[in-house]
């Protein structure tokens, strides 16, 4: 097991979850994570991480699967400008690679945002820390592991 299935793992079961970690051929896409697990696309959570141009730090957007990030609605709610978090700095802040960045489980704190699409549903799938692996979380859940802020950005 990677050490960023088993940050993942480990997060999921300090907050008092059951980690019901499922391994797919391919989750890199949230068309692809939606097929793997036969859910709506929509119930996918998309991890999107931009640089805070400010505090040089990443920001988390957690969006549903079919919505696109709107930088300038992002920059908004976030409080400052954003531009394009490079692999590296989403390696050093999350521990994660781009495509498999996980809402749970990172190295380092961070600051997330999470699109009202995803509270519409009772449960949804996120990254599990590769690109093969995800998980089912109820929206509240999400919302209380990651201390996400309801926002409208996409």
């Amino acid at each position: 097991m990677s050490k960023s299935l088993k940050r993942v793992r480990a997060a999921l079961e300090a907050a008092g979850l059951d980690p019901q970690i499922r391994e797919t051929e391919l989750a890199r896409t949230a068309v692809d994570a939606a097929n793997a697990v036969d859910c709506d696309v929509d119930q996918i959570v998309k991890s999107i991480i931009f640089l805070g141009e400010t505090s040089g730090k990443a920001i988390l957007f957690l969006t549903a699967g079919g919505n696109r990030v709107n930088p300038d609605k992002a920059a908004t709610v976030a409080g400052e400008p954003l531009g394009k978090a490079d692999a590296a700095l989403i390696r050093a802040q999350t521990g994660f690679a781009i495509g498999g960045v996980s809402p749970v489980g990172h190295l380092n704190p961070i600051r997330a945002f999470l699109d009202p699409r995803l509270t519409t549903f009772d449960q949804v799938w996120a990254a599990a820390g590769t690109p093969h692996h995800v998980f089912p979380v109820s929206p509240a859940q999400l919302i209380e592991m990651t201390a996400a802020q309801l926002a409208v950005f996409t």
